[in-house]
């Protein structure tokens, strides 16, 4: 499957605003958006163009494609399931993305970040409910255990992400147990849990189109 292999601190530079991609740095003085907080490029400084109407759309999608590291075609098919679902298509949308595993993995603080939390489940360090699973797009469900597997508990990348998950607040819909590295789906995530600069509904606009 083709996925961007690019620096990936271009992409907050290219939407303006941070969208957490490298863990750590993205809260720190290193962070490039804090020291070049226009778009790259040669003329990224001169750029000034006002996004209006459907650039404002495809600004978004492109914002939530890139934090959960999605292509078009898995995005437009969570966008359609959100749809023909009864509810807010938005906030079902939403919802879709923050039951990925490789979300679900890097919430828990199995890893710094979506990027590198990708990677723990593609290289099958991550169990759910006792069985081994390295699709990163797995749709999590209420009650199941996510776990690392104990083959891998002494990785550094692991033991980095535990520390720096116990420093944030987990999710109210997660259960961490940061000394088994191990978790539990409580319920569903809300919009109001989900704490990223997404503006769904200016999404849901540009597929009804």
């Amino acid at each position: 499957m083709a996925r961007y292999t690019g620096a990936v601190c271009r992409l907050c530079r290219r939407e303006g605003t941070k969208l957490f991609l490298k863990g750590t740095k993205c809260t720190s003085d290193r962070c490039p958006i804090e020291k070049r907080n226009f778009p790259p490029g040669q003329h990224g400084k001169d750029r000034k163009a006002k996004i209006v109407g459907y650039g404002l759309q495809l600004h978004e999608k492109q914002k939530a494609k890139r934090m959960y590291f999605t292509l078009e075609g898995q995005f437009r098919a969570y966008y359609e399931k959100a749809n023909r679902a009864q509810g807010v298509t938005g906030e079902l949308l939403i919802q879709q993305l923050e039951r990925r595993l490789d979300n679900v993995a890097f919430r828990l603080g199995f890893a710094i970040s979506r990027r590198q939390a990708r990677q723990v489940v593609r290289h099958g360090h991550v169990s759910v409910n006792g069985r081994k699973v390295n699709i990163p797009s797995f749709q999590v469900n209420v009650g199941d255990e996510i776990a690392i597997r104990e083959s891998a508990k002494k990785q550094i990348i692991i033991e980095q992400g535990t520390q720096y998950a116990a420093q944030n607040p987990v999710p109210v819909w997660l259960e961490a147990n940061f000394e088994n590295m191990s978790g539990r789906i409580l319920s569903l995530p809300k919009r109001k849990d989900v704490n990223l600069p997404i503006n769904e509904q200016l999404i849901v606009e540009l597929y009804s189109k």
